[in-house]
């Protein structure tokens, strides 16, 4: 049916030629590989499939063929054979076919039964179920080929230094799904693209996307405790395909046409002046353990890909998800390089956040590395040289690296901030220390290696826990919806639902409530480091208590876009206060505070009181903190200035007086916020600041920020 011919080693996955389509495959240990064609997703059987002739179609451990009359939308998977031996670490099964590892998009319009490749044998009393003779043909995803032709029209990663970098966290399917988003297409990439106008009203730099590489969100097997729906796998922390956008979030369709709707809306946030992030996932496979489905790597090469026990039967978890990628291996080091590569050579990618990236400083027995090979690598390879590089530095087996990350140039989610800055905004004692070294950038986690404050990735709140409403709205966790009894999702959450355990009608809970919310989005959005933001805090978005809505693809995850309505104040805040920070060189330095007085004007670049304007007793237990910043080249490289600042903190219940410093010169203090002010008089406009109404003293209500100007 097709003309075949040799083929070459690389690129690896399947290549467009002039002629056909080249197909070519990593396996050190297989005997036999065969290429099999489709005609539509749901197939039972191949259309063509074709044994590659070792002889011919190897080279070294790489399999490789040239069909010609192939092209664009072909569908493919791969049939790999080969010892089935689990005791050494082999899992070969010629009844699976398998997901090509370099695919760029795998069919989505219907639904995955991975179930079909479990089933026991004869070893099952050992602990085995990952070999069944059923063919899971029907059920599998295809691979897609795919043109890497698009006209950019010129665009390029847009790149911005982090420190000039607001990030907003989502979700592709989450952020438009819910009726109220009034987009044309609802969870998808082309839905993104509708929200531009909000994202730039909104001022945000940097769009953080959740895992969007293709995986099995219909896995989980559990229902709703009380309606009965489906619980899937809705954040996606489960990748099956490094290169493949999720066809589901394409509202053009699963067969390819993912690829160009993902571009389209990369190209149309580019021209808005916004930046994609993408949460990555290369820690672990859907694969799961030796009870999961054999859809991909371990199909292909399981004693390469994964990292074994003692006893290769087993597999290593550092990941909590049943098994762990063999990072440091130099074939997936090359996967996960040549990976990254092709998000940011052909879809501009401008950055990447690595969940559990921990794991990848892990040798092959799962050791921490002093010099990862892994992270040195990503850090210094040139075709990343400007992209943003972003490590969850901790992973679930025990590494917790914040501020010790190796690899040189790597900036990591810094949950200490998360939560000093919780603990010390909801009143808890002893803790002006620790919330005054996260405001000032974290010097102590990054300055030991020459790391810039920018590195610390400042966050309140993530996708993983409390939303900024529910963090203060509930004291305690509420996911009986999840299946699992309430025993998911942090415990720690250092939250406070201010006198009622969630919604109430409570005015003045209500009020108390709104005013932290704009407390922890203001202080975000003031301290040295990245800001990064939920998307939905800035208009109270709600998961009704639920920490951990991984399996939720409806209402409580979704953004209910009508609570920017009885949200606006906070929206209204939040914008504001995100233009303030861009605006003013005095948050975004490039170097961490000296507190050491200027040569040329006797101020030192940051200096800390108490209320009284006295010097502060660090083991205090009150919860009140005077900043005053330096505005004096707050950009020394470009010898710029900014106005000066005096920022005052009052996290207990009661009103209090704050002596304020006189300014410099002829300027005076104005009030540029005040949280306990109720809108628009909570954020006054640049040149529209009220002068202090009493020059040396400045009263600050409970559980509120006042920041001043000088000008």
């Amino acid at each position: 049916m097709y003309t075949t011919s040799a083929g070459k080693p690389k690129p690896l996955g399947a290549t467009i030629t002039s002629t056909g389509t080249q197909f070519a495959l990593f396996s050190r240990h297989a005997l036999a590989v065969s290429l099999c064609l489709f005609d539509e997703p749901t197939d039972a059987e191949p259309l063509f499939e074709v044994e590659l002739d070792p002889a011919r179609n190897r080279s070294g451990d790489i399999w490789h063929i040239h069909l010609a009359g192939v092209g664009e939308g072909a569908l493919y998977l791969f049939r790999v054979d080969g010892p089935y031996q689990p005791e050494q670490g082999h899992r070969f099964n010629r009844n699976k076919l398998l997901i090509d590892p370099y695919a760029k998009a795998l069919t989505g319009d219907h639904r995955w039964d991975l179930s079909r490749s479990l089933g026991y044998d004869s070893k099952a009393d050992e602990g085995d179920l990952s070999f069944c003779d059923a063919s899971n043909v029907a059920s599998v995803p295809k691979c897609v080929v795919v043109c890497d032709d698009f006209d950019w029209e010129g665009d390029q990663p847009l790149n911005y230094p982090l420190r000039f970098s607001v990030i907003y966290e989502t979700h592709v399917r989450g952020l438009t799904m819910h009726p109220s988003s009034g987009v044309e297409h609802p969870g998808t990439y082309r839905g993104v693209t509708e929200m531009i106008p909000y994202f730039k009203n909104l001022g945000i730099t940097s769009l953080e996307l959740l895992p969007i590489h293709d995986f099995d969100r219909h896995e989980l097997n559990r229902t709703h405790p009380e309606t009965g729906e489906e619980l899937v796998n809705y954040w996606g922390y489960n990748t099956l395909a490094f290169f493949a956008p999720k066809g589901l979030y394409s509202s053009a369709g699963s067969r390819g046409q993912q690829v160009r709707e993902f571009k389209e809306m990369v190209k149309a946030l580019h021209a808005a002046g916004i930046e994609v992030i993408l949460d990555v996932v290369f820690n672990h496979t859907g694969e799961g353990n030796e009870y999961g489905p054999t859809i991909c790597f371990r199909g292909i090469d399981n004693r390469v890909y994964y990292m074994l026990e003692d006893n290769p039967r087993y597999y290593r978890n550092f990941s909590g998800c049943g098994n762990t990628l063999n990072c440091n291996h130099p074939i997936v080091r090359t996967l996960i390089r040549d990976a990254l590569h092709y998000w940011v050579v052909e879809m501009h990618i401008d950055g990447f956040r690595f969940d559990l990236g921990s794991i990848l400083g892990r040798d092959q027995k799962g050791n921490l590395m002093e010099n990862p090979p892994m992270l040195e690598g990503i850090a210094e390879d040139p075709i990343l040289r400007n992209t943003k590089i972003i490590a969850e530095a901790w992973d679930a087996g025990g590494a917790y690296q914040v501020g010790w990350f190796p690899g040189g140039r790597w900036a990591e989610w810094n949950d200490r901030y998360r939560d000093d800055v919780r603990r010390f905004g909801r009143g808890d004692k002893g803790l002006i220390a620790d919330f005054a070294t996260r405001f000032s950038g974290s010097s102590d986690l990054y300055l030991r290696d020459g790391r810039k404050p920018f590195h610390s990735i400042n966050f309140v709140t993530s996708h993983d826990g409390f939303t900024l409403r529910d963090m203060v709205s509930y004291s305690q966790k509420h996911n009986e919806d999840n299946a699992e009894g309430n025993r998911d999702g942090h415990n720690a959450n250092y939250s406070h639902n201010y006198g009622s355990e969630g919604d109430t009608s409570s005015v003045s809970i209500l009020r108390n409530r709104r005013r932290q919310m704009k407390n922890y989005l203001g202080c975000l959005l003031l301290s040295l480091g990245t800001p990064m933001m939920l998307g939905g805090d800035e208009f109270g978005r709600t998961q009704r208590g639920n920490n951990n809505a991984y399996c939720q693809d409806n209402d409580i995850s979704w953004y209910d876009w009508s609570l920017r309505d009885e949200y606006a104040d906070i929206l209204r805040f939040t914008s504001k206060m995100i233009r303030f920070r861009l605006s003013h060189l005095s948050f975004l330095r490039p170097e961490f505070f000296t507190g050491r007085d200027h040569s040329y004007n006797a101020i030192p670049d940051i200096s800390w009181s108490d209320a009284t304007g006295k010097a502060v007793d660090w083991t205090s237990p009150r919860s009140l903190l005077a900043i005053r910043i330096d505005g004096s080249r707050a950009e020394i490289q470009a010898d710029r200035d900014d106005n000066d600042f005096f920022i005052m903190f009052n996290a207990t219940t009661r009103a209090q007086d704050f002596v304020v410093p006189a300014p410099l010169g002829a300027r005076r203090w104005h009030l540029a916020v005040d949280t306990a002010a109720e809108s628009p008089n909570d954020f006054h406009d640049a040149g529209e600041e009220p002068l202090l109404t009493r020059p040396s003293i400045c009263t600050v209500q409970g559980r509120s920020i006042v920041v001043l100007l000088a000008r």
